[in-house]
């Protein structure tokens, strides 16, 4: 380690609770998480208007990152805090203060050689002294995690088989975005990271279903090729139906200790009904169904619905929806009997709904698309989901 890059060193690991998308996700501390910036993103979470934030992760500000590979090719990710780049709302603190954050990201893959789909093994190197001098008395590291990668793959009936562990898809990003990196692969390059909430960070087991929103997936700045390739698994999935498809799930189930995981590629084939049911899949907990849950999420959603409503010239073309609960009621936590005003119907922090992934969000204003001619009105497809979303929830919980 150079000087002073040892004092605060922080792991950077893949998010185990990542469900979908394709960027990689990486954990930056227990309630932060961070991703490659795109400017466009950026420039969204910059302007956020105010009615927007509670169902937004809270943006914290901008990490530069670049790859260090060691004698043995092990590849580690430092983050420099700060270099060159202002910590937008100061954040950082305990970070800030240091020239450099180390993070340590050290991992390596042994695939089966026999097949690309092996198990793959997932082990990150000793933790140093100075590693746990900076974190004292917590314990980031999970040795040994593993991962059966061949269960993205379906068995002979296109059943998903239940997966142990965490999700994997996380992982399978990670292990891509660790890839292009190294490929292009300058020790001195720095790359910047949008540093956001971890908005599961407060739930013991987080069962998240990521919805891609709307009508529309492309981007207004996508090549011919790309929109073409977009509109067809629109066409295809429940986005021209219902204006939203399942990109993810995981959901605990208390039965068996696991989470069962769903990933984009079964979200794509479902119909009208099996999208439906995957709803319903996602707020059963291998005993029963939630339908406790029913109510806040819909209340949830309605409280989204009207904010959408009144935001105009915005797309938020590509965005998820995620709808997050936890997979083990806390009978014993107090704070599940507070009073808590009628209006949410129930303790609101139990259901959490955020939209994410604004690479492609466009309104008017926006500093990084300039040229683009801004849209009228709110964003139809993504109100045309939500209400399609919301009327599925509330048959769910007439018991249709």
């Amino acid at each position: 380690l150079g000087p002073g890059e040892g004092r605060a060193a922080v792991l950077l690991q893949p998010f185990v609770h990542q469900v979908g998308g394709h960027t990689s996700m990486l954990t930056y501390d227990e309630h932060t998480i961070c991703k490659p910036l795109v400017s466009q993103e950026l420039s969204f979470y910059e302007s956020l208007p105010l009615a927007m934030r509670q169902f937004t992760p809270q943006y914290k500000g901008i990490v530069s990152v670049h790859l260090k590979k060691d004698s043995l090719g092990n590849l580690t990710l430092i983050a420099s805090p700060g270099l060159g780049q202002p910590d937008s709302c100061g954040r950082l603190d305990s970070a800030g203060s240091d020239p450099a954050v180390t993070l340590w990201h050290k991992c390596k893959w042994a695939a089966s050689a026999s097949s690309e789909h092996g198990l793959v093994k997932w082990s990150h190197t000793q933790v140093t002294k100075t590693f746990k001098d900076s974190c004292p008395g917590k314990m980031l590291l999970r040795t040994d995690l593993q991962y059966h990668t061949d269960s993205l793959l379906e068995d002979a009936n296109g059943n998903q088989p239940e997966r142990k562990s965490y999700n994997p898809w996380g992982l399978h990003c990670h292990r891509q975005h660790l890839n292009r990196m190294s490929s292009k692969h300058n020790e001195n390059k720095l790359q910047q990271f949008l540093l956001l909430e971890n908005v599961v960070s407060k739930y013991s087991y987080p069962c998240i279903l990521d919805l891609k929103m709307g009508t529309r997936q492309h981007g207004d700045d996508a090549s011919e090729e790309k929109k073409a390739r977009h509109m067809k698994k629109c066409e295809q999935s429940t986005s021209a139906s219902l204006g939203v498809r399942v990109c993810g799930m995981q959901v605990y189930q208390a039965d068996t200790g696991h989470f069962l995981c769903k990933d984009k590629y079964y979200g794509r084939k479902l119909s009208p009904e099996g999208f439906q049911q995957t709803l319903r899949q996602f707020l059963c907990n291998g005993n029963q169904l939630r339908t406790d849950l029913l109510e806040p999420i819909i209340l949830r959603l309605k409280a989204l619905l009207s904010v959408i409503r009144k935001q105009s010239s915005y797309r938020f073309y590509s965005s998820s929806l995620l709808i997050i609960y936890d997979g083990q009621e806390h009978k014993e936590s107090a704070d599940h009997h507070l009073p808590f005003p009628k209006t949410h119907g129930t303790n609101p922090s139990r259901v959490d709904v955020r939209m994410i992934d604004f690479a492609h969000t466009t309104f008017k204003g926006s500093k990084s698309n300039p040229n683009l001619t801004p849209h009228d009105g709110p964003d139809h497809g993504y109100i045309f989901g939500l209400e399609n979303l919301i009327k599925i929830l509330q048959n769910l919980s007439e018991g249709k």
